[in-house]
């Protein structure tokens, strides 16, 4: 896996969890952290998923304190994949506002995964406030984590279109309307809601002459 080519490194990735092995779980989570290649990262993610999740989630929670970005973020997804909801505790406010994009939104992504019903509404509340954060990117996972969340993020929603600042109440009316509608375009809500915040809700745009 500390091979120069990445070709060869999936192949490695591959034959280990095709083969998987609970000896090979350090070696995993070590070389996630600093795996430059995405689809050899994916693969290794891939590979963890095959162990025992007993043998598997205390490296990748120790992770999760790691200095390093990639790792966080990369235990994160791995997380997300196995799906084992005991594994919530270890998504803590801070890693949900990481001051690492990549390591928020994989955290974000992890959460609404995790998440058991009762911690729902709160997850929401961390999330929106949020709202306005970063590029196009980071404002599109984070719409699509609250969106996950369902009806639970209406009244964070809600709230958030009264906020002063037009940048938030425009990201919370586009995730509004991706929550109505999970087929709209991000793009487009985005827009839509620019030009709602810009004019008001009970306004038209000028048409031209």
């Amino acid at each position: 896996m500390a091979a120069g080519n990445a070709s060869t490194r999936l192949k490695a990735a591959l034959a280990i969890g095709t083969h998987p092995a609970p000896g090979v779980v350090d070696a995993l989570v070590a070389r996630c952290a600093i795996e430059p290649d995405f689809f050899v990262r994916d693969m290794l993610t891939w590979a963890l998923t095959r162990l025992p999740p007993e043998i598997t989630l205390p490296k990748l929670r120790a992770e999760l304190r790691s200095g390093r970005a990639q790792a966080r973020s990369q235990a994160l997804h791995t997380l997300s994949k196995i799906g084992d909801r005991s594994a919530w505790p270890a998504i803590t406010p801070s890693l949900l506002h990481d001051a690492d994009d990549q390591v928020a939104r994989s955290a974000w992504r992890a959460a609404v995964v995790l998440v058991p019903d009762g911690e729902r509404e709160a997850l929401a509340a961390e999330l929106a406030a949020q709202f306005g954060r970063g590029d196009r990117e980071v404002r599109l996972s984070l719409s699509r984590a609250l969106a996950a969340l369902g009806d639970v993020a209406a009244p964070v929603l809600r709230a958030a279109l009264g906020h002063h600042d037009p940048t938030v109440r425009a990201h919370a009316s586009a995730t509004q309307r991706l929550l109505h509608d999970p087929d709209a375009g991000f793009d487009l809500a985005v827009d839509e809601a620019t030009r709602v915040v810009a004019l008001g809700p009970d306004r038209e745009e000028p048409t031209a002459c």
